[in-house]
């Protein structure tokens, strides 16, 4: 029997449909600068990570009450037990709310609903990671983990994402030291579009226990030979790295090197809505691309349990021990 999968890097707003944004517009009565389905589609096309970014935070405006949280968290649960999630791991973004006047409140209640009735409506098991804005100033991450302490947030950890360029994790040393005093797990995206140095920042200065993405560290072989001795899991996203202009092909994705040197390596969507499917899809390409084998998914699928923040009960569940 095929081991089910693991999502470890997948941003919720990120799995916000076209379809949806314009039903949750039309219900919160709000004017997108979109003609219609179709005008909004063209805009999917991405030079960079920055162009998706100001698409991504643009369409956010449609998501106002709890209730629009929740019904965009049960469509993506719907959609990842179709692709053959079991367990899934979900990033939001907390500042992209409140920025824009949506109470925490909103958000948290929203996401906590369709989270709490994941296992029972869809037969996956859950957990949310607040992620924080790097290229926002790091007082500001502070005073999220603050309030996401104080009001006792329903989420597993904290997570560091946007733009990577500029935005090293050394700049949040503090708030995530403060994580972990409090009990959080702790993750960071680098290596996507930032130097292999930031892998070695978020490991030394953050203490994370998953890198997300993390494909640049091939560049440097003693990075490689440290993340394999010490198994640091590495959630890639093959879809995100083509639509970004990361890699140029899927056939070009550096996934086969990186199971090749026994890095610790998983498959996942990002933003599915955005860059083209959901993660059976990634693993669809990949076969079609680079004739990825039943057995090199069998690890991947078997990686991604193991590197998740699962009890070890339901590890074993899906693991069949």
């Amino acid at each position: 029997m095929t081991t089910p999968l693991a999502e470890l890097h997948m941003h919720i707003e990120g799995s916000l449909e076209p379809e949806l944004i314009l039903e949750l517009a039309e219900r919160n009565g709000i004017e997108l600068p979109y003609a219609d389905l179709d005008d909004l589609r063209s805009r999917y096309e991405f030079t960079d990570l920055q162009s998706f970014l100001d698409l991504y935070f643009a369409n956010m405006a449609v998501l106002r009450t709890a209730q629009d949280f929740a019904d965009m968290t049960r469509a993506y649960f719907a959609r990842a037990a179709r692709a053959g999630v079991a367990h899934a791991e979900i990033f939001f973004n907390p500042q992209a709310h409140t920025a824009r006047g949506v109470p925490l409140s909103e958000v948290l209640d929203g996401l906590a609903d369709a989270v709490s009735a994941s296992e029972a409506e869809f037969g996956v098991t859950s957990g949310l990671i607040a992620g924080i804005l790097r290229d926002r100033p790091a007082s500001e991450a502070d005073a999220l983990l603050t309030d996401l302490l104080a009001v006792g947030a329903p989420i597993i950890g904290i997570g560091l994402d946007s733009a990577e360029v500029g935005n090293p994790p050394s700049k949040f040393v503090d708030v995530f030291a403060r994580a972990r005093a409090a009990g959080l797990h702790v993750v960071a995206h680098a290596g996507e579009e930032g130097p292999p140095e930031y892998i070695t920042e978020a490991l030394d200065l953050l203490g994370v226990e998953r890198i997300d993405h993390g494909i640049r560290c091939l560049e440097d072989t003693d990075l490689v030979q440290r993340l394999v001795r010490e198994r640091i899991p590495l959630t890639t996203c093959p879809l995100s790295n083509v639509r970004l202009r990361v890699v140029d092909t899927l056939a070009d994705h550096p996934l086969r090197d990186m199971l090749a040197a026994g890095l610790n390596v998983s498959v996942n969507s990002d933003d599915p809505a955005y860059f083209g499917g959901y993660v059976d899809d990634a693993f669809a390409g990949l076969v079609a691309a680079v004739g990825l084998t039943a057995e090199e998914r069998e690890v991947l699928a078997r990686n991604s349990i193991q590197a998740s923040f699962a009890s070890d009960d339901r590890k074993a569940q899906l693991l069949g021990g």
